[in-house]
Parts: structure tokens; C-alpha cells; sequence
């Protein structure tokens, strides 16, 4: 039966409270209308930025839980794997792939592991080596640059140039995905700017998309970013064009929360802009590198 709606498998935690994760990933890839088919890896009271935070790891019960999805014979779209949590459960997704993805389904790994250039607390070394292994199974990675560093073994420095940048993009993507899309690469001039990089294997381009400085740290954009690219290229938008959409989204978002007076811990106030992503793209700002 054709279906009428893209969906997706979310593999993500479930925080309680504060926006990340499946918090985001449901209701940006809902208002791009795709259905959003969860598989939460954890619940969480509130994301991992809080101290103090409970945590119901869920690995135990993915097994069956995805054993039930085999039996009605459930199809996707997409599947996009985010937080995980351990070795055991990267083998658990690694199968869940290889069961589920078929010659038109888009697999998308977001290697959540590390930020400002060191590991999250629940990341160790023998979870990066597994998720080295994990990234051969997508067509596409989202990394940011402290990911992508400890991906590819390399030091993290600030200063980095445009021909390191593709030759890094390039070596991720002989690791296994066809598309890398690198977030937070540093560009390199005093406007404290980043941006998006990507490389396309299949067609041998890179591109990039600038972004904005705006001085505040929000948790849960990265999963806010991969969310709108996933949706965007499920509604057939080229690669540059989602990452553009992805970005201006992101940058949207920030500027309407940074004029709030709110703790800045609770994520960006997504609840207001939404109704962007059902906006056309009118001035596209990527280039090629």
C-alpha cells in the first residue's frame, strides 16, 4: 500500500524536560509532515545539561520492542539514529539497519559523542571505536567538528583550513556514508563564525553554508539541525538546500530566544518558530567550496 505520509524511525533518548532529542526531533519532523515512529534508547527527567538528572536506560527492552515492528512488517522512509548510549546498544541499531533498510530507505547517523573539542562524560574510548564501526551502515553522518576529530583519530585545533576541512570531509566519508554533513567546523577570520560543511561522494562536491555568531549556548540544536535535513531531503530538497534550510532554522531559532530573559539550559524556544519550517527557502546563502 502506498503510503500517503514519509515516515521515520527516531532513535533517540526521551528527556522529560528541556528540548533535545526526541522532544525536537518529533515535532519539527511532524511539521514538515512526516510520522515521526520512535524508538527511545532512554528516558531521561531532563537532558543531560541539568546535574542531578534520572536515567532509565531502555536497552534491555529494544530487542523486543523492535521484534514487534518486525512482525507487522513495518517500512520506513528513513531511519535516523541519534544518542546512544552504549556498545550494546549500537549493535542493537546495527541490526535493527540491517533488518529494516531497504533499497529506497535513507539512513542517517547523528555520531553524538562529544562537543567543544572532548567527550561527553557518558562517552569513553571504546564507544568511539564502536561508532567508527556504526557510521558504515548510513548514507549520511551528521557529525560536528569534535566528533568528526575523534572519528577520524585527528587533533582538535581552531585553526583549521579550507583544505583541511575537505580532506577531512573526505576521509569520513571513505569510512562508509556517501554524504558527510560536518556542523561547528570554525572558520577562520575574527567573526567567530562557523558553519555546515558537506561532502557528496556520488557527485564529488562540497559544499558550505556560513552561520551566524550569536553569543549564547541553547542544548538540543544539533538534533534540531539533522531533524530539519532529514525532513527536508524526505520532501525532496537537494543537499545544499536542506542544509540552508537546516541553518537559517537553527539561526531562527536562536534569534527568537535570545531575546528572551529565560535560562538559556531549556533549549531555544522552538514553540515559536515551527511555522518557519513551512516557509519555501527564498535566498539560499550555500556556496561551493
Amino acid at each position: 500500500m502506498n503510503r500517503k505520509i514519509k515516515r521515520v524511525a527516531a532513535i533517540h533518548d526521551l528527556s522529560g524536560f528541556g528540548r533535545a532529542s526526541l522532544s525536537v526531533v518529533t515535532p519539527i519532523l511532524s511539521t514538515m509532515e512526516i510520522q515521526v515512529c520512535a524508538i527511545p534508547t532512554a528516558v531521561l527527567s531532563t537532558h543531560t545539561e541539568y546535574d542531578g538528572y534520572t536515567f532509565v536506560d531502555l536497552t534491555d527492552s529494544m530487542p523486543a520492542y523492535i521484534e514487534h515492528w518486525k512482525k507487522l512488517n513495518l517500512k520506513f522512509d528513513s531511519i535516523y539514529s541519534g544518542f546512544l548510549g552504549s556498545v550494546k546498544q549500537i549493535e542493537i541499531i546495527t541490526k535493527f539497519i540491517k533488518d529494516f533498510k531497504d533499497d529506497d530507505t535513507l539512513v542517517v547517523i547523528d555520531p553524538v559523542m562529544a562537543d567543544n573539542g572532548k567527550l561527553y562524560d557518558t562517552m569513553n574510548k571504546k564507544m568511539v571505536e564502536s561508532m567508527k564501526s556504526f557510521i558504515k551502515n548510513a548514507d549520511i553522518i551528521t557529525p560536528n567538528y569534535t566528533e568528526a576529530s575523534y572519528l577520524l583519530g585527528k587533533e582538535y585545533n581552531l585553526e583549521i583550513t579550507k583544505e583541511e576541512i575537505k580532506k577531512w570531509l573526505k576521509e569520513l566519508s571513505d569510512m562508509g556514508p556517501d554524504i558527510v554533513v560536518m556542523t561547528s567546523v570554525p572558520e577562520k577570520d575574527e567573526t567567530k563564525e562557523t558553519a555546515v560543511v558537506a561532502y557528496n561522494k556520488k557527485d564529488n562536491k562540497y559544499w558550505k553554508v556560513s552561520c551566524e555568531y550569536i553569543p549564547a549556548f541553547y542544548p538540543g540544536t544539533g538534533d534540531m539541525f539533522t531533524s530539519v535535513l532529514v525532513g527536508s531531503l524526505l520532501s525532496g530538497d537537494s543537499l545544499p538546500i536542506a542544509i540552508d534550510r537546516g541553518v537559517n532554522f537553527i539561526t531562527a531559532a536562536i534569534r527568537q530566544s535570545y531575546g528572551h530573559d529565560y535560562p538559556q539550559i531549556e533549549g531555544v524556544l522552538l514553540e515559536k518558530v515551527l511555522n518557519h519550517l513551512k516557509m519555501p527557502v527564498m535566498i539560499s546563502s550555500y556556496e561551493l567550496m
